[in-house]
């Protein structure tokens, strides 16, 4: 083996970890958001606006431009991550870990489905005209996003079930935005598994994820 090309293969090693991890804080982030979103009413509009946007990017460059092309607009989602992948047990919150499970879940039954693909990238293309006449945090833009994950992933699995204050959870606002934030974790998930995410690699490669994350955090 030629000496000159392991540290190709290393950076392309660390590469493949810097967007799983990447991928991976951006699901935590649509986790985060709908719990705070759900218990208090309380959201970040820049931290929303960046998933939002995640959905619209669909030919990126590189992995980090679904996402402004700023780790800064991650902060929440890798602090979430480190979190719960981290050996810190206090800080694990069961409620954000079945969020994360379930919106993996749902994209790998997504993905075994070419006519729901379609159908999705086809709704899509219809929000992304829709940037022409409207802001991507618009109330219309943000209730069109709704209704797609509403009609094309919500019955493709079981349900993901947002616990919350039933007064913030029957607000029609508050479900548009939080199945748009939905919609934009299975855009991550999506991507996750693009990178070469896996199951196994959170159960086996948890503590390189973590290292990673913290990276990227100090980098933000």
């Amino acid at each position: 083996m030629s000496a000159k090309r392991i540290p190709t293969r290393l950076k392309i090693f660390m590469q493949e970890y810097n967007e799983q991890t990447i991928t991976l804080a951006a699901v935590c982030q649509v986790a985060n958001l709908v719990q705070r979103l759900s218990r208090k009413s309380q959201m970040n509009e820049e931290e929303f606006t960046t998933l939002l946007k995640s959905i619209m990017v669909t030919s990126p460059q590189n992995t980090l431009e679904v996402y402004g092309g700023e780790l800064s607009h991650l902060t929440i989602g890798l602090k979430t991550l480190i979190a719960h992948l981290g050996n810190q047990a206090q800080q694990k919150d069961p409620e954000i870990t079945r969020y994360v499970v379930s919106l993996l879940s749902l994209e790998r039954r997504l993905s075994k489905q070419p006519k729901k693909l379609n159908q999705l990238g086809e709704r899509i293309e219809q929000c992304q005209r829709q940037l022409a006449h409207y802001e991507i945090n618009s109330e219309t833009l943000i209730s069109s996003l709704a209704s797609i994950y509403s009609d094309i992933i919500s019955p493709i699995g079981t349900p993901i079930q947002v616990a919350g204050n039933p007064e913030i959870l029957k607000q029609t606002t508050n479900q548009h935005r939080i199945r748009a934030l939905l919609l934009a974790g299975i855009r991550s998930s999506v991507l996750w598994r693009q990178v070469g995410g896996k199951r196994r690699t959170i159960l086996f490669s948890r503590a390189k994820i973590v290292a990673c994350a913290e990276q990227l955090l100090k980098a933000s």
